[in-house]
C-alpha cells in the first residue's frame, strides 16, 4: 500500500524543504518535508482560509491536522506581534503524521514560538482540554465516514461559546459538509467562497454544550 501524507509514519525518504509565505501581513519562514501535506508550498485552501479571516483572539486554539504547523504558527505569530503574553493564549497542533509533528515543533523552535505552540499526535493531546476555537483544512480524502468521526470527536471539545473554522473544496463536498455539520448540532454558515473553496464557521448548538474529555482518534492532516 502506498504512503499518503496522512500516514502515521511515511516510509518515503525524508528530506526537508523551505516554505515562505505571508499571512495576515506577517512573513512566515517554515520548513516542510517529504511525506507531509503541501510540501514546499502553501496550499490554495489554506491560503483562502487566511485571506478570508483575521487572527483569533487569545485563548485556547486547536489546529486540527496541523501538518508542518502553518495555521497554528500563523496564529501564534500574530499574537506575539500584537503583544499578547504567552500565557494568555496557546495553540495545540494535532496531527497523526509523526514526521509532520516533528517539523511543526522544529518550526516552532526556529520561530521562537514554542511557548505558544506545540504539536502532538492525537493520543498525546491533553485529556480534558477544551478549546475556544478549532482551525482546520481537514483531510477530506480520508473518506466521509472517517472525516465525520474525526470532526465530531474534536468538535465535542469546543467550549459552549467557541467556534470552528474550516476550509473545504466545493468539489470535495464543502456544501454537503456544511449541511451535515448543521444536522449534527453544529450550526454552520459559509463565511466566504473563493477559488473553489468554502470557508465554513461552525458553532455548538444548545445540545452540544458540554465538551468531551477523551483524547479522540488518530488525526490525519
Amino acid at each position: 500500500m502506498s504512503d499518503h501524507y496522512f500516514s502515521a509514519d511515511p516510509s518515503v525518504p525524508f528530506s526537508r524543504e523551505p516554505v515562505t509565505c505571508e499571512v495576515w501581513g506577517r512573513r512566515l519562514d517554515l520548513v516542510s518535508g517529504s511525506g507531509v501535506y503541501s510540501r514546499g508550498r502553501l496550499d490554495i485552501g489554506t491560503s483562502v482560509l487566511f485571506r478570508e479571516t483575521e487572527p483569533p483572539p487569545p485563548g485556547q486554539v486547536l489546529d486540527l491536522g496541523t501538518g508542518y504547523g502553518v495555521i497554528g504558527l500563523a496564529v501564534a505569530a500574530a499574537w506575539r506581534s500584537d503583544g499578547v503574553a504567552p500565557g494568555a493564549g496557546s495553540v495545540t497542533g494535532v496531527e497523526v503524521n509523526q514526521r509532520a509533528v516533528l517539523l511543526a515543533n522544529e518550526n516552532a523552535d526556529r520561530m521562537r514560538l514554542n511557548d505558544r505552540f506545540h504539536a502532538v499526535v492525537p493520543d498525546a493531546a491533553p485529556a480534558g482540554a477544551s478549546y475556544d476555537e478549532i482551525w482546520s483544512n481537514p483531510p477530506i480524502r480520508i473518506g466521509k465516514p472517517a472525516l465525520h468521526e474525526l470532526l465530531l470527536t474534536w468538535f465535542a471539545r469546543l467550549r459552549p461559546e467557541g467556534r470552528a473554522l474550516l476550509v473545504v473544496g466545493k468539489n470535495l463536498g464543502g456544501d454537503s459538509l456544511q449541511a451535515w455539520l448543521t444536522d449534527q448540532g453544529y450550526p454552520t454558515t459559509r463565511l466566504a467562497s473563493a477559488k473553489g473553496f468554502r470557508v465554513l464557521e461552525s458553532r455548538p448548538g444548545p445540545e452540544r454544550s458540554s465538551p468531551r474529555s477523551s483524547p479522540g482518534p488518530s488525526v490525519p492532516s
